[in-house]
């Protein structure tokens, strides 16, 4: 709401739109219905950070509109460079198919490599493939084996997305956004902002040298201590990161994320 209030001799004229006053040279000569009215006027507005606002509230309506009634659902992380016929993408395979056939939801970034193929893994294990697709310089679009796909404009919207619902992460080799996708879920879980949430590190060869630093360097410096490092697991074994997450959703309390 716009209101301009009257001024007497000597007081500058005081303008108010919404919660905000203004005085002085601040005062506009238009009001905003006005210039919404009177002309189609430039269009660089779409472009400013109030209507980005609007924007990153719609991709999180839309997000938690899609994904409410998903189910139980893993997020799989791993990289897009892949190719398939590898080892590690039919790694992602085998992943995304158990998980499926164990009663999850498997939620990827929607992308080519690893993502393509955990999402084909789900598909083929009669489960639910999920895509989470992210506006990227050099588009990649959502891989052919994503039944529901959302694509973001804004990481934060999407990594939002990747947490709040998932039971946990399962995590194959990846570049900086798998590294980036796990350290956040690790400080979700460190600080309890999610709580009993398991992450498995898929690829003891990947991984290892990663895990060795953290201890070698971070834990010794003390960074982070022991109980931090426990909330990993480190596997070769497709069967026993399932019945690592199989295991953590049984206990008392079982809680995937707060809110």
């Amino acid at each position: 709401m716009t209101t301009s209030q009257q001024s007497q001799p000597g007081e500058e004229p005081e303008h108010r739109t919404g919660p905000v006053r203004l005085r002085g040279d601040l005062v506009p000569d238009s009001t905003t219905d006005q210039r919404l009215l009177d002309s189609r006027g430039p269009a660089d507005w779409v472009h400013t950070d109030p209507w980005r606002v609007l924007r990153i509230q719609s991709e999180f309506v839309e997000g938690f509109g899609s994904l409410a009634e998903l189910g139980r659902a893993i997020s799989v992380f791993g990289s897009a460079r892949e190719q398939p016929g590898s080892p590690t993408y039919e790694l992602g395979t085998e992943v995304g198919r158990r998980l499926a056939q164990a009663g999850y939801a498997v939620i990827t970034g929607g992308g080519p490599g690893i993502m393509e193929a955990v999402n084909k893994g789900a598909c083929e294990g009669g489960g639910v493939s999920v895509g989470l697709g992210i506006e990227l310089p050099h588009e990649q679009g959502l891989n052919d084996h994503v039944e529901l796909g959302i694509n973001f404009r804004y990481f934060f919207a999407r990594k939002t997305m990747f947490v709040k619902y998932a039971e946990g992460f399962v995590v194959l080799p990846g570049g900086f956004g798998t590294l980036d996708e796990l350290f956040e879920a690790l400080t979700l879980v460190q600080t309890r902002k999610v709580t009993r949430f398991p992450i498995v590190l898929l690829g003891t060869e990947y991984w290892g040298g990663l895990l060795s630093w953290l201890r070698t360097a971070a834990e010794a410096h003390g960074t982070i201590n022991e109980a931090d490092l426990a909330l990993l697991t480190l596997t070769d074994d497709v069967e026993e990161a399932v019945q690592v997450i199989l295991d953590a959703a049984a206990k008392p309390g079982q809680a995937a994320a707060d809110g």
